[in-house]
């Protein structure tokens, strides 16, 4: 799957986490590999070689997302393995790690290589799922963690459900750990967690909607961390949002004990005050939390305390989003906004652009343990071209997931995606 045709991308800025290397010159590309990198590699190309400008453009590793909702199987009115793929494709991802609650649930190995063989034929990017942790996903009996890794899995999560049962956690943390395998999980207390809809607080009372507590995301979490140092298994955390839960990841962290933690871009460039209005596009879970929770995790991220920035697609149809706020389903796309809402953070001057790929591209590659991620000489072609200043608007009618439950519905976003490569074919061209 890669262009006959070699490719230099010519005098463009290279932004590579890999190596700390924000250098220009030009990378050659052939075979769906990196050949070179350096200034001045026109001198001896074959001369079928395709030569791209990109003076005005900014190349960094393709990226990986590490939480996104795949409707297929069992949900293709939501989305499918192709329109996923061109969403991502559009927003420089390269690399999709879907989600295993999927009807049915992604449990067994014939699912896994179902996956794998329909996105082979229909997908336009790297597709790699993650396995469901229990059966069913009901959080009581474990999966066969050896034989779904063995098919392909790449982790394992319950999705947006917790486990409730430390035992059962525990189990999975153990016998994961003798295979490798990184336990994903959904940090929210279902019990604390009740009927809320929007983060707990003073706003969620005057708009008369109930609270969820930031205590349901620290209780579990402080747990899930002390069972990762009891059974010395790969954990990470699938999106934190609250500063409290950074005091638990700092701790872990400073006592050696193998936890990693993501957060999601909508908790990274909105807050709980973009609910009022009662807009369900901004229902999310875990909710959006407090400004002071938002800026923490920026900074969290900054100083790499947060490894990594998902997008947490999910998308949702009209009619269960078109509800009344308490019932309307949790969730927004984010396949092809994530880049572009991250940048807003790089143009406040809260993140620099290397920090912010490496959390969206480079430590998602490095914790899956997945090619990419890089743009070292050898490695494969999975590329995104970045235009830094041009400046859009979000039209929700051109965005290319089957559902258009966006947060940034009209949003004005500074930085766009021009091209994207996958093993040096180009599948996303910005006309």
């Amino acid at each position: 799957m890669h262009e006959s045709r070699p490719i230099l991308l010519a005098k463009t800025r290279l932004i590579d986490p890999s190596r700390d290397l924000d250098t220009t010159g030009d990378i050659l590309i052939a075979d769906g590999i990196i050949k070179d990198i350096a200034p001045n590699l026109s001198a001896g190309l074959p001369p079928d070689t395709e030569i791209v400008d990109c003076r005005q453009v900014v190349a960094i590793p393709g990226l990986v997302d590490m939480r996104a909702f795949i409707g297929e199987p069992g949900a293709e009115h939501r989305e499918t393995l192709a329109s996923a793929s061109q969403a991502a494709a559009a927003g420089g991802v390269t690399t999709i790690i879907c989600q295993p609650d999927t009807d049915p649930v992604i449990d067994d190995p014939a699912i896994v290589d179902f996956i794998l063989r329909r996105a082979r034929d229909t997908a336009i990017v790297n597709v790699h799922p993650m396995a469901a942790l229990t059966k069913g996903l009901e959080g009581r009996e474990m999966t066969e963690i050896g034989l779904l890794g063995a098919a392909g899995a790449v982790a394992f999560t319950d999705g947006t459900r917790s486990i409730g049962s430390a035992q059962v956690l525990r189990r999975a943390l153990t016998y994961g750990r003798d295979f490798g395998a990184l336990i994903v999980h959904h940090t929210q207390d279902a019990s604390l967690a009740g009927e809320g809809v929007m983060n707990e607080g003073e706003l969620a009372s005057r708009l008369g909607l109930a609270g969820l507590s930031k205590a349901a995301e620290t209780i579990i979490f402080e747990r899930d961390v002390r069972l990762a140092a009891i059974t010395g298994g790969r954990y990470h955390a699938a999106s934190l949002t609250c500063a409290d839960s950074l005091e638990v990841l700092r701790r872990a962290k400073d006592a050696g004990i193998d936890v990693t933690a993501s957060a999601s871009i909508n908790h990274l460039t909105l807050n709980e005050r973009d609910v009022v209005g009662y807009r369900t596009f901004f229902k999310l879970t875990p909710p959006l939390r407090a400004e002071e929770d938002r800026l923490a995790l920026v900074q969290a991220v900054a100083e790499g305390l947060i490894d990594i920035i998902v997008s947490d697609h999910n998308p949702q149809d009209v009619e269960v989003k078109r509800l009344p706020f308490s019932e309307a389903a949790f969730g927004a796309v984010g396949l092809e906004t994530m880049l572009a809402a991250g940048l807003r953070l790089v143009t406040s001057g809260m993140l620099d652009l290397m920090t912010l790929v490496r959390a969206m591209s480079t430590r998602p590659a490095e914790r899956l343990g997945l090619p990419g991620g890089t743009l070292r000489p050898g490695a494969r072609a999975d590329i995104a071209l970045l235009a830094l200043d041009e400046a859009w608007i979000l039209d929700p009618l051109t965005l290319k997931s089957r559902c258009r439950n966006t947060p940034f519905d009209e949003a004005r976003f500074e930085g766009r995606v021009v091209r994207t490569l996958v093993s040096g074919r180009t599948v996303y061209e910005y006309v």
